[in-house]
């Protein structure tokens, strides 16, 4: 199905503002509401995060029944039934007496992340567009950049006013009186079809489109972006340990850990400039080459570690645009959202484990070696890109 041309920019705004509140409202939501969250129940605060980390899992596990949903029925129903879900764990959470309850909660915000986060945002916008949808996927991620830019301080403000079930009761409604109506009608509606591929065949292209190594080329994308989202999600979680453990005092380090996320818009926004008639494997390869050197970078003197940030964040967010753009060059259209919901499996599960790889690395072998593993890690994922150069160039280039 392709929209028509004067829709496409509502649909890209109706779920680009859908990704800043569905992300803030789940995976940016215990940065400010575990503490307090803590403060007023006593639970331990390893377990309130912890909580995160099985709604990661619960989307990763979610994910492949997801994508052969959006490749049945299209994005639509699923991205409306995604804030539904975080509004219900929001809801449970809110009224959560006990800690088991509290992680109840989380099972459906993770249900309603799995539905309702990039993957399932781009496999809509595959739907959508076929082969000229990475335009939408890149413009998308600008709207995403900005979750945390815009939730936190909402989420903060929430909890002043009225507490932490108080915010959750906010976010809740928020789903429910501003997203669900965004995706219903904002997103047009796709007829039902069934999918051109098996469950089962979900990692090969669709028949008629099969080429001799795909299914490597398959598994080989989806190891990268799994390590690549290690790498993210212990940075996310511990940069600000990490730096101070490099010299850096707190302030110094929390002005440094800023730039990430102005690194991470500001690339997509030139990926978007100068990088749309390229194709997207090799904006794939400039972010792997890019972290791997920002990383690298934290281990020198002080004075280039904010250089290294900024390399990092920039790498990082031109990875968000390349998991997308990526398979929909190698794999093609059909079967696409199949396929999403595939590659966000381990993804997903990966980084529900990665809080706690990262802070056993930190404590185990230090700062210093913790960052040098990921370095390492972020050059072996310059070498799982080079594989899939020649045959993606095989594919033409869509706008």
């Amino acid at each position: 199905m392709t929209v028509p041309g004067h829709r496409r920019s509502v649909v890209i705004a109706a779920i680009g503002v859908g990704q800043i509140l569905a992300w803030g409202s789940s995976y940016y939501l215990l940065a400010v509401l575990a503490g307090p969250i803590a403060g007023a129940t006593g639970w331990p605060p390893a377990w309130i995060i912890g909580a995160l980390s099985l709604g990661l899992l619960t989307s990763g596990l979610a994910s492949p029944r997801v994508g052969r949903l959006i490749e049945r029925f299209g994005g639509r129903p699923v991205l409306a039934a995604s804030a539904v879900l975080l509004a219900i764990g929001l809801l449970i959470q809110a009224a959560a007496p006990n800690l088991a309850v509290f992680v109840l909660a989380w099972l459906a915000i993770g249900l309603g992340m799995g539905a309702g986060l990039y993957d399932p945002a781009f496999s809509t916008l595959g739907r959508l567009y076929g082969e000229h949808a990475r335009s939408a996927i890149t413009h998308l991620t600008l709207f995403g950049g900005f979750a945390s830019t815009v939730c936190w301080p909402l989420s903060a403000l929430f909890v002043e006013r009225f507490g932490w079930r108080g915010a959750s009761l906010a976010y809740a409604a928020i789903n429910l009186a501003v997203v669900l109506p965004l995706y219903l009608f904002g997103i047009p509606r796709e007829e039902q079809h069934v999918p051109p591929v098996r469950a089962a065949d979900a990692a090969e292209p669709p028949a008629g489109q099969q080429r001799a190594g795909d299914r490597s080329a398959f598994v080989i994308l989806a190891l990268g972006l799994t390590v690549a989202s290690v790498i993210m999600t212990v940075i996310s979680v511990h940069v600000l340990t990490l730096l101070q453990a490099r010299g850096l005092t707190l302030a110094a380090a929390v002005g440094l850990g800023a730039l990430i996320g102005p690194s991470q818009v500001g690339a997509r926004e030139l990926e978007a400039a100068v990088g749309r008639r390229q194709h997207p494997i090799w904006s794939l390869l400039v972010s792997t080459t890019v972290v791997a050197v920002g990383l690298a970078m934290l281990l020198g003197p002080a004075g280039i570690i904010g250089a290294g940030l900024v390399l990092y964040g920039s790498g990082s967010g031109i990875r968000s645009i390349a998991r997308g753009t990526v398979p929909l060059a190698l794999f093609g259209r059909d079967g696409y959202a199949v396929l999403m919901g595939r590659l966000a499996m381990p993804i997903l599960i990966a980084q529900a484990a990665s809080p706690s790889l990262g802070a056993l690395l930190i404590g185990q072998f230090g700062a210093g070696t913790t960052i040098a593993v990921l370095a390492g890690a972020a050059v072996v994922n310059i070498l799982l890109v080079l594989p899939l150069v020649p045959l993606a160039l095989h594919r033409p280039i869509a706008a």
